[in-house]
């Protein structure tokens, strides 16, 4: 019977478990061929740890099933999968599991259930779930708003380098959500945002930089993160696009987009 077949739930029995350092090994070297695109090199050694109990390798045979990397796409092989991932409390499980319940993805939608496993992400210290239960306490649409402890998880997301809760904390800074209203404050959190690369941090920067909003005024320097904004595709640049351009020379345009095209600072270098 092969590992395929084992993923499809027909093995007779679970395969034999992995001490922790072979387990380690077995899950370094199936990363190593995900990321070289081998999803089905990767799903034969993710097999018999998922099989055996392991976690975090039940995860990523899930979230190959909910993608169809390697594999053919199968929502409900992905959520019984999630499932035991989450219930032997890894994160990204939970994480991912609760991604289809939000979207209801194999599953009847369920927000009260997609917020109950972000939450328990979060509190296991991942960082898109801590964005994530951010912007649903923001938003308040599934579950009773509290700008506050929005705000706290904003921070632990934006603390493991999460560019889309920097921006939120921008925002909240901004709106004075959770916070007193701070514009130099909004405007420090839309540069550290922008430059780690999300589009809407980028679009507030360069309307801060534009109105002179806890930032001195400079319209070069907006229409350069107008211009990265539009290009990472921020609905929020169109509303400043085209008025900042015309308040430009045509030279400091050609600069500006000079300046857009280069790196972000704090970008790999080749």
């Amino acid at each position: 019977m092969g590992w395929l077949d084992r993923l499809r739930g027909k093995a007779g029995r679970p395969a034999p478990g992995a001490t922790a350092a072979e387990a380690a090994a077995l899950m370094a070297t199936a990363l190593e061929a995900a990321k070289a695109g081998d999803y089905a090199q990767a799903l034969s050694l993710w097999e018999p740890l998922a099989s055996a109990g392991h976690p975090r390798a039940q995860n990523n045979v899930g979230a190959c099933f909910v993608d169809g990397l390697g594999v053919d796409r199968d929502l409900a092989l992905a959520h019984r999968w999630l499932e035991l991932s989450a219930a032997g409390g890894d994160p990204v499980g939970m994480r991912n599991l609760a991604a289809l319940h939000f979207k209801g993805d194999g599953v009847e939608q369920n927000y009260t259930r997609a917020a109950e496993l972000y939450r328990g992400a979060a509190e296991k210290g991942d960082g898109p779930a801590q964005d994530m239960l951010s912007w649903m306490l923001l938003e308040g649409e599934v579950m009773p708003p509290d700008p506050a402890e929005a705000r706290t998880w904003a921070e632990a997301a934006a603390a493991q380098g999460i560019a889309s809760a920097m921006t939120r904390l921008g925002m909240m800074a901004h709106n004075a959500l959770g916070t007193a209203r701070d514009p130099a404050e909004a405007a420090r959190w839309w540069l550290k945002g922008a430059e780690a690369g999300d589009a809407d941090g980028q679009a507030m920067l360069g309307a801060a930089f534009h109105l002179g909003s806890g930032v001195p005024r400079d319209n070069l320097s907006a229409f350069v993160w107008l211009l990265r904004a539009r290009a990472g595709g921020s609905p929020l640049a169109e509303r400043f696009f085209e008025v900042v351009r015309g308040q430009l020379f045509p030279q400091e345009q050609v600069e500006a987009r000079r300046r857009a095209a280069q790196p972000l600072p704090g970008a790999e270098k080749p």
